[in-house]
């Protein structure tokens, strides 16, 4: 329902028609989505369920991220750390995986350690070893104010006296990376060279704070999807073969948008990042 404050009357169910329009608008685009995901995964001979649709809510309003999530989806990407922060407290209480998918400064590193639960967009070693390193900390405070908590639960209750722990660093997990893979050769575009992406994964997946789950990569953008199905391909081969490097399983292979994401689909995508084809066209001055 509409929060109109001091709106008069009709300009509140005004309002409020116009938020139950975008729901609808919302749930009908993801249910053609899901339709498309499930007919590229049916060409592929694989199982619908393992493709995660992360929807890519930058530059879209709260409110928007409420309504996909009330159509079911549980994954969002964001790609500004200063944006999302702005948005954090209005979607708090929905049980989602937040993904940061663009660019991240390392000088914004510890601020993106703390505000998602995934980073799909590490091109470096020298920024995973901050994520790490912030990861570490956090977790660490968060282990001092759980002993803290326990000592206090063993002594007698004071009454009006009450102890709390910050949710999930306490239990020691730790945050899950992907390696963004530049395989365009485009200069505009950020990711690791091929060249280099084995020694960067071997890094990355020996320090003790990220998890490193796959690859990511955003190909060049073509009118004709089928022109990019090599990038996926590609991208899939170089995951084959860090699986042997490294001795790990790396089941996250990020590709596909909302123009190209049915051939990424057919070429092994566990995850799509659909924005416009969920939400629809951004402002232009967004």
């Amino acid at each position: 329902m509409a929060n109109c404050g001091f709106q008069p009357a009709v300009g509140c169910v005004v309002e409020s028609r116009a938020m139950a329009t975008e729901k609808s608008v919302i749930a009908e685009s993801l249910g053609r989505i899901r339709e498309r995901v499930a007919r590229a995964a049916g060409r592929a001979g694989r199982r619908v369920d393992d493709v995660t649709i992360v929807a890519v809510s930058k530059t879209f309003p709260f409110e928007a991220i409420r309504a996909a999530y009330d159509a079911g989806l549980r994954h969002f990407g964001e790609n500004r750390v200063q944006e999302w922060e702005s948005k954090r407290e209005r979607v708090a209480d929905l049980e989602a995986t937040w993904h940061l998918i663009g660019h991240l400064q390392s000088n914004k590193a510890r601020k993106a350690a703390g505000l998602f639960d995934r980073v799909d967009s590490v091109d470096s070693l020298g920024l995973a070893q901050k994520l790490d390193a912030a990861e570490g900390a956090g977790t660490e405070a968060a282990r001092l104010i759980s002993s803290e908590k326990s000592r206090r639960d063993a002594l007698p209750l004071v009454s009006g006296q009450a102890g709390a722990t910050k949710n999930g660093a306490a239990n020691g997990k730790r945050l899950r990376v992907l390696i963004e893979v530049s395989l365009g050769g485009e200069i505009t575009k950020t990711g690791v060279a091929e060249a280099d992406l084995a020694m960067l994964a071997e890094g990355v997946a020996g320090l003790a704070n990220l998890e490193l789950l796959g690859l990511m990569t955003i190909p060049p953008f073509l009118d004709d999807p089928e022109r990019v199905r090599p990038y996926f391909r590609k991208l899939r081969e170089l995951r084959d073969g860090l699986v042997r490097r490294v001795g790990r399983a790396l089941p996250v292979l990020s590709m596909g948008m909302s123009h190209d994401f049915e051939i990424a689909v057919e070429e092994g995508a566990t995850e799509i990042r659909v924005g416009t084809g969920i939400f629809g066209e951004r402002k232009l001055n967004q």
